[in-house]
């Protein structure tokens, strides 16, 4: 094949799977464009269609794919409306991360309901047999399905296009977009056309699920390894701007495929490091406008300060109780036999400091990060690097886990705080992905198996403990390394608290909660704002490796999972479950996360079904957290009246008592 034959046939693998982003991305643009809403369950939707595609295809033949083609997408759309109706339209007004809060729930829903219809393995999707063959052009063969997908995705996008800037529903949505009320008061009905465009979007996020799962085959993960790609191209292109997805969607398709074949160590970095340029120099993407990026949102984020009944005296009588009941249980553990709850703390205390660590930024500076899991993953790192080349003590790695972190977070923070809302959670997210795609070309950091069999001291300079030969007999008790290990890390969680409690209450504290509720109030005062948000990111991002080192540390090991986004999204969910902005809510909500998690798994499949819905719940009637639940209970009206009228009982009785007393 000659040379030039070699790029063409680049040129058009680019532009199948370019095409394919377009369709994704150009579903996810016109929702967020109209909506404001960043839907993280978009790739979901994508790998509905495929499943849907794939079992209504298989008892039909060849016939079946195009009889799918059109039924799959119509599903995936009517499911969409529904979602929109059910969930999405209650969070209008609010600020745009409750969006991402609930559609990531619906990540979970949606997710374990494929696994449970069809299983976690992939599946073959079979393309039909006209369209299963090569044809000669251009001097080689290439498949007539692959020309087929660049043809048919051009006349959807073709049609889109049309359908928004020539019908009257896209006039009446564009309308919406800059201004729902005024559409409102015409007399339209904007909500139902909101609906409607939401399941437009999933229709094409389900067409697009289906001319790829015909591609490659059918598999549970194809919804999460698309959204970020997704993400990335309307980002690229401008949110909200189709015109943008479309050439945000080929690029991407064109850049990617290039990479792979002529410079494959930059696969997986180049459009990361292009997503992070476009966000520093133009952050509204190439044809995007100031308009959108959530800045025109009405709503705020809802701290759960004040939204508990219990006084601060009796607060910290409780959390004094709480730790000393932390103290105990090892002993518990020992003398019962359920060692393993001892384990399931450690996941706790570790992803509470965590979630602590993000509360600094998201409760109290309004920062939205969604790569926060670059400094649990990198903190992860640097502590099993130290401990294997430097120095076998956890304290000396731990230290260098937090400087590396602190680092890194004052240059992702110096780069990243310069945008706001929307913008600055997309390009957190990208450093996240950058540097999760970072690990897998690297020896030193073990690529896709990571780095296994470490051994820690506690101490310094041969002075300390060695876990694994320590052994105390306590009469029927035994202290062990694993003792040690759990109160080392109890102590260390505890001293975080307190730190960052301390820092709070301090004046550095006090202007972080100004800037959260109004930043151009604060910075009129006189306080730089910048500053103090970024000082705020290093101490969290501090933290954060910290928590990442403390959990290499104690399982002796470091993969490419710690930095994968998911971690980002559920200690978000951790955080706002729980009550941010309050320190102590979001490590409550890690605990309740976590134990949940392990609970469920271990008695049914389908955990994240469940751990899915009671999250989005919570995001739509209990937004405040966990620690607002008792005073949003106190003041139900069904409460208040049941309350108020044994009340009035109880104030009855007195007064009969009065009066029979006088």
């Amino acid at each position: 094949m000659s040379v030039a034959s070699a790029v063409a046939e680049q040129v058009l693998n680019g532009l199948v799977v370019g095409m394919v982003y377009v369709l994704l991305a150009a579903g996810l643009s016109i929702i967020f464009g109209v909506m404001d809403v960043i839907n993280f369950a978009h790739g979901e939707l994508f790998a509905l269609g495929a499943y849907f595609a794939f079992a209504i295809a298989g008892p039909l033949g060849d016939a079946g794919f195009w009889v799918a083609l059109v039924a799959a997408p119509l599903l995936v759309g009517v499911i969409g409306m529904g979602i929109e109706r059910l969930t999405v339209k209650r969070l209008y007004g609010r600020d745009p991360l409750y969006h991402i809060l609930l559609t990531f729930g619906l990540v979970l829903i949606i997710n374990d309901l494929i696994t449970s219809v069809w299983g976690k393995s992939a599946q073959p999707f079979p393309v039909p047999s006209v369209l299963d063959q090569p044809v000669a052009l251009f001097g080689f063969n290439y498949s007539l399905y692959n020309y087929g997908i660049i043809v048919f995705g051009s006349i959807l996008a073709l049609g889109t296009w049309l359908l928004l800037n020539r019908t009257r529903f896209g006039m009446i949505i564009r309308a919406g977009s800059e201004d729902r009320e005024m559409v409102r008061n015409l007399g339209i009905n904007i909500d139902r056309y909101y609906t409607l465009t939401f399941g437009f979007g999933a229709a094409l996020a389900g067409t697009a699920g289906i001319v790829l799962g015909a591609y490659q085959n059918v598999s549970p993960t194809m919804g999460s390894s698309v959204i970020i790609p997704a993400f990335v191209i309307v980002v690229l292109g401008g949110l909200g701007s189709f015109r943008g997805a479309v050439v945000g969607g080929l690029s991407v398709g064109l850049i990617q495929t290039f990479a792979r074949t002529y410079a494959p160590f930059l696969e997986g970095l180049i459009v990361f490091l292009l997503m992070i340029a476009v966000l520093v120099v133009r952050p509204t993407g190439l044809f995007g406008t100031d308009i959108g990026g959530g800045e025109h949102h009405d709503g705020a984020l809802l701290h759960g300060a004040g939204g508990g009944v219990l006084s601060s005296e009796t607060r910290a009588k409780v959390g004094y109780a709480a730790v000393g009941v932390l103290v105990l249980v090892p002993f518990f553990a020992e003398l019962t036999g359920v060692t393993y709850s001892v384990t399931l703390l450690e996941d706790i205390l570790i992803w509470a400091l965590f979630a602590l660590s993000l509360d600094l930024v998201l409760g109290y500076a309004g920062l939205v990060s969604l790569g926060h899991t670059l400094f649990y993953g990198v903190g992860a790192y640097a502590s099993v690097l130290t401990l294997m080349h430097i120095s076998p003590s956890v304290l000396v790695a731990l230290l260098v886990a937090i400087a590396v972190c602190a680092a890194i977070a004052w240059v992702v923070g110096y780069l990243s705080i310069r945008v706001s809302g929307v913008f600055f959670a997309m390009i957190t997210l990208a450093f996240a992905e950058l540097f999760y795609n970072a690990v897998f070309k690297f020896d030193f950091t073990g690529g896709s198996d990571g780095l296994f069999g470490v051994d820690v001291f506690y101490g310094l300079a041969g002075i300390g403990i060695d876990p694994d030969a320590f052994e105390i007999p306590l009469g029927v008790l035994t202290v062990d390394g694993g003792v040690v290990q759990y109160y080392f890390l109890l102590a260390v969680v505890v001293g975080s608290y307190l730190l960052a409690r301390r820092l709070i209450r301090a004046p550095f504290g006090t202007v972080l909660q100004s800037i959260r509720e109004s930043e151009e109030r604060a910075s009129f005062i006189g306080y730089d704002v910048t500053a103090h948000k970024r000082r705020a990111f290093v101490v969290s991002g501090g933290l954060a490796g910290l928590a990442g080192g403390l959990f290499a540390a104690n399982n002796g090991y470091v993969a490419p999972s710690f930095l994968h986004w998911i971690n980002s999204g559920e200690v978000i969910v951790m955080t706002v479950l729980g009550g941010m902005g309050t320190l102590y809510g979001p490590m409550i909500g890690a605990g309740v996360f976590v134990a949940a998690e392990d609970i469920l798994s271990s008695y049914i499949d389908q955990w994240q079904l469940v751990i899915g819905v009671l999250f989005v719940l919570f995001v739509i009637f209990v937004p405040r957290g966990l620690v607002s639940l008792p005073k949003t209970v106190a003041d139900h009206p069904m409460f208040e009246s049941t309350v108020g009228d044994r009340s009035n009982d109880r104030t009855g009785v007195k007064e009969t008592e009065v009066e029979q007393h006088d």
